[in-house]
């Protein structure tokens, strides 16, 4: 080999340039791809962008899906979710590692749909928005029936027929709305709250008639079952015919298979309602009429003789009851006076003994003065010469003082 000749052909490329060659054939022979595989390594950027790995057994591939694809993604991506996408194959040139640029992806198998319906359905569920437990009863009798749906829908005038038929009396309100499209969420759940400001109707109905799933797809949406629940007027989901399922049916206080049933549960048939009136109406007399012959039948059992010997049985009982009352008064009585007339005269032997004239029974004599009657409690109350009166237990005696002596005692 000549290794000068060669040497003298060589181009030597740098890594950019290298790579940014590779990049440009993979690009221009990669520009309409599908592939299949198995999601790892998911992370949401903060600019928006969704980056991933798609796997099998033998071989991985790096994604990214820029925010401006997103718009038609209505399920979640998460590790482990089997996808099928499609793109274009491009190198990182910072890194040297080829990747797919996904423009379009669906789940494997599930529709994209039915997979973000069963992903909402099973966030809901466990946030509480389906519990039972915080469902409201509908109105027996509603004056006033809302209904959100499309002001020139089939759904409308179906409930209107079913209510004119069933019973003409009760008002209507329609908050129209969008019920398919790409803003039909918005506007359905604005319809929602409306109502709720305005406060007129009683029971809500919110649906639409039939359709595709897509078309039936913004009852799906989680900003109209957030709606639904923190209506305060209690809700009817009535959307499209009976094999068909939404999350607003959940999120609903009750589900009905179609437009024109739930006008049914919210408005009573009139000619029913006036057969169940009559019904009760003929019960009423009917046990009234029993219940007056039976008290008749009662009454002819009872002759004047009879009820002078249960009235005069009746008056003896209640004299025996009075006899009984006033001997137990009279005893109860005698009892408390024979206790008062004991304390009386204790309390009057103590105050015999504490008064004056027991302590004279006792041979004590009280001395006073004879010109002013004050009494001599000290010899310092008295002089020699001066006429004292001395009153004892059975009278008084008048004397002299002619001598005063100190006791030794001081007493």
């Amino acid at each position: 080999m000549d290794i000068e000749r060669i040497n003298l052909k060589r181009e030597v490329l740098t890594v950019s340039e290298l790579t940014r060659q590779v990049k440009e054939l993979l690009e221009e022979r990669g520009k309409d791809i599908w592939v299949s595989g198995e999601v790892s390594n998911y992370t949401r950027a903060t600019s928006g962008h969704m980056y991933f790995t798609l796997k099998d057994e033998k071989a991985v591939i790096r994604a990214v899906l820029f925010r401006g694809y997103q718009q038609g993604v209505r399920f979640e991506i998460e590790n482990g979710l089997h996808l099928i996408v499609h793109g274009s194959l491009s190198v990182f040139e910072k890194r040297g590692e080829y990747q797919i640029i996904v423009d379009f992806l669906e789940p494997e198998g599930l529709g994209a749909l039915q997979l973000a319906f069963e992903q909402l359905k099973e966030r809901l569920l466990k946030e509480g928005l389906f519990e039972e437990s915080r469902k409201r009863p509908i109105p027996a009798f509603p004056d006033v029936v809302g209904v959100v749906t499309s002001e020139t829908g089939a759904a409308i005038r179906d409930i209107l027929n079913v209510i004119a038929r069933r019973y003409s009396g009760v008002r209507v309100i329609i908050y129209p709305t969008l019920v398919q499209g790409e803003d039909a969420a918005q506007n359905i759940a604005e319809a929602i709250r409306k109502a709720n400001q305005r406060n007129e109707a009683h029971v809500l109905i919110v649906g639409r008639g039939g359709g595709s799933l897509e078309d039936l797809w913004p009852f799906n949406e989680e900003i109209v079952a957030r709606a639904i629940y923190e209506s305060r007027i209690p809700v009817i989901s009535a959307v499209g015919h009976e094999i068909d399922v939404t999350i607003a049916d959940f999120a609903a206080d009750v589900r009905a298979p179609t437009p024109s049933a739930a006008a049914e549960i919210v408005v009573k048939n009139k000619q029913e309602l006036l057969k169940a009136y009559g019904d009760l109406r003929s019960r009423l007399f009917y046990g009234m009429d029993r219940i007056v012959g039976l008290r008749g039948e009662q009454l002819t059992r009872y002759t004047v003789e009879i009820l002078e010997v249960r009235l005069n049985r009746l008056f003896r009982e209640k004299q025996m009851v009075v006899d009984d009352l006033a001997r137990s008064l009279s005893i109860s009585v005698e009892s408390a006076l024979t206790k008062m007339k004991g304390r009386f005269e204790k309390a009057v032997g103590q105050l015999h003994v504490l008064s004056p004239l027991g302590t004279l029974a006792r041979g004590y004599s009280i001395t006073s003065r004879a010109r002013d009657d004050r009494r001599v409690l000290s010899i310092g109350d008295i002089a020699v010469d001066e006429d004292i009166k001395s009153r004892l237990r059975d009278g008084t005696i008048y004397s002299k003082v002619t001598d005063v002596e100190q006791s030794d005692t001081g007493i």
